[in-house]
């Protein structure tokens, strides 16, 4: 969904403007003149930078999610329209039920697309937000599955542990860039080697970073679930399944062009590439899970 990849696109434009930074102001020196690269420094470097960009893109997560998806947050003290207020008040009702203390926020976003996504940097600072698509072309059963989908990602902590994972990726990416660019500084005339090594850092750095997605998004996958199950707990597995078949039957309904997020929704229908940078299993399984448990 929209909230991998929001996530995912912010860490890695923190992520490098951290390196970019360090690098221009030389802090974690971790190359010996006469040694060659110091190993421990350099992954003592690699997990700060990386974990840093992780739980800084996790802070901002909820903020970005309204500024980019222009999410309309409904105030729930406020004289809310029918469709409005069902919706919160249902949202609400599941949280309580998962055992969340502080109510989620809810909002809207104006969109074709049948999509929700939920975000938040804790339990207690969440947010989850459903497009004009998904309530007018699903009906209630439907929507209250994936309101329930959406509240087990928040009281199983997801976004957190996306975190962390996130940041063990970024520090193998960190790690393994600044070997690669040494390696390749090393290969060009002395006078070049400075800028040829902070150039390698920032390519090695991207490359290694859309390899190690692979990795992100597989346990994303696993989360979802997780959160088919937590959804079914709470709303029913009648209405989790009703949700997912509901979904696929409108899976030509994503919008194509937003292609940053194109592979991350929550629709199914995927070549074995792109499956593997997929942040949701193919909805048949997930279906076909559910009627088995």
């Amino acid at each position: 969904m929209k909230r991998i990849g929001l996530f995912l696109l912010v860490n890695m434009l923190v992520l490098l403007t951290i390196v970019i930074v360090t690098q221009l102001l030389g802090v974690g020196r971790y190359i010996d003149s006469e040694l060659g690269i110091q190993y421990e420094a350099l992954l003592v470097f690699s997990a700060v930078v990386g974990f840093s960009g992780a739980f800084i893109s996790l802070a901002l997560s909820r903020w970005m999610a309204k500024k980019m998806m222009n999410v309309q947050v409904l105030d729930p003290s406020a004289n809310l329209g029918p469709r409005e207020r069902k919706i919160v008040d249902q949202v609400h009702e599941l949280s309580r039920s998962a055992g969340i203390t502080v109510m989620p926020e809810v909002g809207i976003y104006n969109s074709p697309e049948v999509n929700a996504f939920a975000t938040g940097p804790s339990k207690n600072r969440s947010l989850v937000a459903v497009s004009t698509g998904l309530l007018q072309r699903m009906d209630d059963d439907a929507v209250e599955g994936v309101l329930a989908h959406e509240v087990a990602h928040i009281a199983n902590g997801d976004m957190v542990t996306m975190t962390l994972v996130q940041g063990v990726i970024n520090t193998f990416v960190v790690f393994f860039a600044r070997i690669a660019a040494f390696a390749v500084s090393r290969m060009v005339k002395p006078e070049l080697a400075g800028i040829v090594h902070f150039a390698a850092i920032i390519f090695f750095q991207i490359i290694f970073g859309i390899l190690g997605s692979i990795g992100v998004m597989a346990f994303s996958r696993y989360r979802e679930f997780r959160a088919d199950i937590g959804g079914a707990d709470l709303a029913g597995k009648d209405k989790m399944i009703r949700a997912l078949q509901q979904i696929k039957q409108n899976v030509n309904m994503v919008d194509n062009e937003e292609k940053a997020f194109q592979s991350l929704k929550i629709n199914g229908g995927r070549s074995k590439l792109a499956a593997l940078f997929s942040s949701h299993p193919d909805l048949d399984e997930r279906i076909s899970r559910l009627q088995a448990k």
